[in-house]
């Protein structure tokens, strides 16, 4: 299992709870503004002492609300993720696992084996332009992705569900979709993205045209806050 490392005690990875939070390398996208996008390419990444951190998980245990994992995209290492899952689980601490949810048929694998109590996912919206990949292939992932949050709904799982907000876009249309598919507990957490000097973006001049929004963040949350749903800016993502 390929990761760039982990952190014992984070409280800055799923909002408003503590995680022990574990990288994992290797993504099936390429969105332009990602941050970790070295280690979605695999760069720097080595295999996982596994046995080191589920001592060091065990020891932190009790300051944890979850093991979160995170990427790049966990489900790209889905059998070995499975593994470690059960070990993780074996010793009573829960799980969330951060995903773009186009990986359907692993996801349901990890759900059926109840071996996840929590979900992060980013709305990428437009996919697009936020996928970074040919139209075509974008639409095919955004399908895939709402038949993600049907299969969270299904289970049941808290949703921990982040809105990458670009500049220059109107995101409405792919989000409104995107909630008509959820029937499970969830929030919203709006990322306005940022390039430098706050992070290293893949590509700086699509950033450059594309980030450190304003006005669609604050227009993004009149609309949500007129549908009652509970939503929270991170104004560092």
């Amino acid at each position: 299992m390929l990761t760039s490392g982990w952190k014992a005690v984070s409280m800055v990875d799923v909002h408003g709870k503590v995680t022990f939070t574990l990288w994992l390398c290797g993504c099936n996208l390429k969105c332009p503004f990602c941050h970790n996008w070295r280690i979605a390419g695999g760069k720097g990444c080595f295999e996982l002492e596994r046995g080191a951190m589920l001592e060091e998980l065990e020891v932190n245990s009790f300051l944890i609300d979850y093991f979160h994992v995170t990427g790049g995209e966990p489900l790209m290492q889905w059998a070995e993720l499975s593994s470690l899952l059960a070990s993780v689980k074996a010793l009573d601490v829960p799980v969330s696992l951060n995903t773009n949810l186009t990986l359907v048929g692993p996801l349901e694998k990890l759900l059926n084996a109840g071996l996840v109590d929590h979900i992060a996912t980013d709305l990428k919206a437009p996919p697009a332009a936020l996928y970074g990949l040919p139209e075509e292939a974008s639409e095919r992932l955004w399908r895939l992705f709402l038949r993600g949050l049907e299969l969270v709904s299904n289970y049941g799982l808290p949703l921990e569900l982040r809105i990458p907000v670009p500049k220059g876009f109107d995101v409405w249309p792919w989000i409104e979709e995107g909630l008509g598919h959820l029937d499970t507990e969830f929030y919203v957490v709006l990322n306005p993205l940022v390039g430098k000097p706050l992070t290293n973006p893949r590509d700086e001049a699509w950033c450059s045209a594309h980030c450190w929004p304003e006005d669609e963040v604050r227009n993004l949350g009149e609309r949500l806050d007129e549908l009652g749903i509970e939503f929270h800016v991170n104004r560092w993502a």
